[in-house]
């Protein structure tokens, strides 16, 4: 049981504890078939790959029990979430020593960046249940990152691949105005940047390659 000196050592500046957890996302919910889901590990890669769903489900799992801290000032304690972990699908890709940090891509688009320092941590995980359950589609269901020493929109809802780059590449919400790293304790909520002609001609770079 949580008593409340160990809530309020957990919280990091500016939050507020919830024992819900708050739906929050731009625009609607997708609509994921996971018959045809796929997930990509690509870029500055020695074996770049793609897993089906059942591809996924059928690597060894690893439970994770942590604090959720949202941007928006709520914090969720003791959260147990299972999926398989980041590390497992950093080393089966090879990440080459280039590779600095990774573009997060997930459903319609959307995208948010990590330190590979970052996304390189045995908490990490492609996640598919939470408390037991399998993740409903309004908290990132069929499958979500789980990054949680950061801020949660860093754990990109209905995640579908990671791309791993030399420099750091602002995401969707890092360019509209979300912090490039998002640690909760240094309160690094807002400050990205745009999108610039380098960053794209990189991007293009990387795809061409993996062709």
């Amino acid at each position: 049981m949580t008593t409340s000196r160990d809530a309020s050592e957990r919280l990091p500046p500016g939050q507020v504890l919830t024992t819900k957890w708050p739906v929050l996302h731009y625009g609607d919910v997708p609509k994921v078939d996971t018959r045809t889901w796929t997930f990509d590990v690509s870029g500055l890669v020695e074996r770049p790959f793609t897993l089906t769903y059942e591809e996924l489900l059928a690597l060894p799992r690893k439970t994770v029990q942590c604090d959720i801290h949202c941007v928006t000032r709520w914090s969720r304690l003791d959260n147990t979430f299972e999926g398989v972990a980041v590390q497992l699908l950093l080393e089966r890709a090879g990440v080459r020593p280039d590779a600095q940090y990774c573009l997060v891509s997930a459903e319609q688009g959307f995208t948010t960046n990590l330190p590979l320092a970052d996304l390189d941590r045995p908490d990490n995980l492609v996640a598919f249940k939470w408390n037991g359950e399998w993740l409903m589609p309004e908290h990132g269901g069929p499958a979500r990152l789980l990054v949680p020493h950061l801020y949660f929109w860093k754990s990109a809802k209905w995640v579908r691949g990671f791309t791993l780059v030399d420099q750091d590449v602002p995401g969707f919400w890092e360019q509209n105005g979300y912090h490039m790293r998002g640690d909760p304790w240094k309160e690094e909520r807002y400050g990205g940047r745009g999108l610039t002609q380098h960053d794209i001609n990189r991007l293009r770079s990387l795809s061409k390659k993996r062709v």
